[in-house]
């Protein structure tokens, strides 16, 4: 006769045989044939190589780094790419995910040139029978010989993606810190400056799924006002009043290291947004513009919605809100109401923050749209006021774009789209484990839940079975040391 102990095992042997065969019974109906999705929106989150960074604006290079196309900046020494496109399948676990943007590297100045000169845009990621590659836009000056090369799409890194189930997904999916390695191709497009088998930094992912006939649903700015301007219901494809704008937008992110100082390891604080203004990473959208446009006189005067907030230690408090632009004479102004609480505290009321170029030709609409694409920007005295010192009258600021609608049919562009979450996020940590997260969203939590619709009682049958010690299967902690070899 067993033991008490052997027949209590015997039971949970026999309990957890049950609960398998009765979930193996039922699942299939819920998981068979799961429909392929689309990969609409999220980001991308890489710092290439840190050490390669660190040298590009060292003291033997001298030089630095520009983002291209609504590239933003997250942590420390990381690059946000946006707006994902792509597909996935969850029977076989295949994802394929496009992202937006880029950044240039420069140094070495020689005359009115660089001899060091490198960009890395619209990174791809490819994961596939267990495998995965980056793949990116590559323009680079050879080292040494000075001869550029531009090629599409490269297969730039591998990512060691063992061990990750890729499959079964529903919800937004996450690969957290994937150790990445330059391939050949990658060495050869990187100009010479590593070889073949170098280690890069990992590469972070998030990004939403949705049905292949489900439009993506966009979400909508909290306490959004209706605006008295716009055409009541029916007039949205008429023809608006002569010099009226329908909408417009301008987008701008203030300054680049500013909002790194932001959310940097000395102010450690964060920007808030209300009134109806938007995120989208590496700017900052004031939406639903009112105002006149004179095309023969080339003028322009707009206000917007949307207030921004930024706040951290050292007593870091300044709120831009009431964001109004003109244009006249070939030049543009941003004004903003100004709150700043900090030790240099001030209040300014539609005061001109930055100026920028708008020529002339570069106002005609074209279908009902007027814009300016990311265009120079400059710190006016008073915005050196509203920031306190900080930068001095003269400052080149974030570029600034700016969309009128002069028509109710004309679409303002759209903005990054940076997935299910916005809010700014800290570097990943080193040597963290990677990871899939296969998450189904609910209206107030982002938590993480069983990815795949089961019946209520599956769902305890399963989570009983994981209390008997049925154990997904796990990857082990992977190995994310980064080289050591010299950059110089």
């Amino acid at each position: 006769m067993p033991s008490s102990g052997q027949a209590r095992a015997i039971g949970r042997a026999g309990t957890v045989a049950a609960l398998t065969a009765l979930a193996g019974a039922l699942l299939p109906a819920a998981v068979a044939h799961a429909d392929d999705r689309t990969v609409r929106g999220g980001r991308l989150d890489w710092g290439i190589k840190s050490s390669f960074q660190s040298y590009v604006t060292g003291p033997i290079a001298h030089g630095g780094s520009t983002l291209q196309g609504g590239a933003a900046t997250v942590g420390g020494s990381q690059f946000r790419f946006h707006s994902a496109k792509g597909s996935y399948d969850p029977d076989s676990g295949a994802f394929s995910a496009g992202f937006s943007g880029g950044v240039r590297f420069t140094g070495h100045k020689k005359g009115g040139s660089y001899e060091l000169d490198l960009t890395i845009s619209r990174p791809t990621v490819k994961v596939s029978g267990g495998s995965g590659t980056l793949y990116a836009d590559m323009v680079s000056k050879e080292k040494g010989t000075g001869k550029v090369t531009s090629t599409p799409q490269v297969p730039l890194a591998s990512l060691n993606v063992s061990g990750i189930d890729m499959k079964g997904g529903a919800g937004p999916v996450a690969l957290n810190d994937l150790p990445a390695t330059l391939t050949s191709q990658g060495a050869e497009a990187f100009a010479g400056y590593y070889a073949a088998g170098t280690a890069l930094d990992p590469v972070s992912l998030s990004t939403d799924l949705v049905a292949k006939s489900e439009p993506k649903s966009e979400p909508k700015p909290k306490s959004e006002p209706k605006s008295k301007a716009k055409p009541e219901s029916g007039e949205g494809k008429r023809e608006s009043a002569a010099g009226r704008i329908e909408n417009a937008a301008v987008d701008w992110g203030v300054r680049r290291t500013f909002r790194e100082y932001v959310t940097g390891p000395i102010a450690k604080g964060e920007w808030k947004l209300s009134a109806g203004a938007q995120d989208g990473g590496a700017l900052f959208r004031f939406p639903r513009g009112e105002g006149t446009y004179d095309e023969k006189k080339h003028t322009l005067a707009a206000d917007f919605a949307g207030s921004v907030r930024f706040t951290g230690a050292h007593g870091l408090d300044l709120t831009l809100a009431g964001i109004a632009v003109e244009v006249k004479g070939g030049k543009g102004t941003l004004s903003a109401d100004v709150e700043s609480k900090g030790d240099r505290g001030t209040t300014l009321k539609d005061a001109p923050l930055i100026t920028f170029p708008a020529a002339a030709k570069e106002l005609r609409p074209q279908d009902g749209l007027v814009s300016l694409a990311e265009v120079p920007s400059k710190l006016t005295a008073e915005g050196a006021k509203a920031f306190g010192g900080m930068y001095k009258a003269g400052s080149a600021m974030d570029p600034l774009s700016l969309a009128v609608a002069l028509d109710g049919g004309a679409k303002l562009p759209a903005l990054p789209d940076l997935g299910s979450s916005a809010a700014p996020e800290p570097a990943p940590e080193k040597h963290a484990r990677p990871k899939t997260e296969n998450a189904a969203k609910s209206a107030d939590s982002s938590s993480n839940a069983v990815p795949i619709g089961v019946g209520a009682g599956v769902a305890v049958l399963l989570a009983a079975a994981v209390a008997f010690g049925v154990v997904r299967k796990r990857r082990a902690a992977a190995d994310t040391s980064t080289s050591t070899a010299d950059d110089s």
